[in-house]
């Protein structure tokens, strides 16, 4: 008996397919049809195709038909809240935000650094390194948990040219290494992204981070 070929159900791809797989599956929705068509009319009159089959192939590609749909509904939902997560962190922009990323420094202006020592620790030092992660500076920066600015000098005290600047400390316990971990630093927010997995901040410099990230905020007019 006659079937339709050339067409399989696996054209309907898995549920996460971009938007030009659910084209291709239209596509290929609507060339099934055809060949439906095309088989109705040119089938052997003397044995003609069983009705049963034509509900099975028309309810296979239904169903390819209905995922197309879902697909479209779940990109468009997730673009809704995508734009919904930006207008929501949009008036951070402009905004300094602390976080352990790497922050711009503009050739004049101190960045704001706020190193965090380990328990225990008697010394920390600060690192910093510039974009190719070639350390350019080192100091000793005491072990409270206050915040200090970088002039944007290396160790001998010349200015470092603009650019960005990554930032650890080493903890250390009768000169031994405790931990070295991430410092962090304030950095202005420049742009809000919607992405497929939330919304995403965009510092001075390119640094990419998420909203949970960051753990503090203020006012670069009152910073100063």
């Amino acid at each position: 008996m006659s079937t339709v070929s050339g067409i399989t159900p696996a054209t309907a791809g898995p549920a996460s397919s971009s938007t030009g797989s659910g084209t291709k599956i239209s596509s290929d929705y609507q060339m099934f049809l055809k060949l439906l068509t095309t088989q109705m009319q040119n089938q052997d009159p003397t044995d003609p195709i069983d009705s049963s089959d034509y509900a099975v192939q028309l309810a296979t590609f239904s169903g390819v038909e209905q995922q197309v749909k879902t697909n479209e509904l779940l990109t468009s939902m997730t673009t809704q809240l995508g734009l919904l997560g930006v207008t929501q962190y949009a008036g951070w922009v402009g905004m300094e935000a602390r976080v352990a990323a790497p922050a711009y420094f503009d050739g004049t202006t101190p960045l704001t650094v706020a190193p965090n020592p380990v328990t225990g620790a008697d010394q920390a030092v600060l690192v910093v390194k510039d974009a190719a992660g070639t350390e350019v500076a080192r100091r000793d920066v005491g072990t409270t948990a206050e915040t200090i600015d970088w002039a944007g000098t290396d160790s001998s005290g010349n200015t470092l040219p603009a650019g960005v600047y990554s930032f650890e400390l080493e903890s250390y316990n009768s000169g031994t290494l405790l931990s070295t971990d991430p410092a962090e630093v304030y950095g202005t927010i420049t742009e809000v992204q919607g992405t497929a997995e939330g919304s995403v901040l965009v510092l001075r410099g390119g640094a990419q981070v998420a909203p949970a990230e960051i753990t503090g905020l203020r006012d670069p007019d009152q910073s100063t």
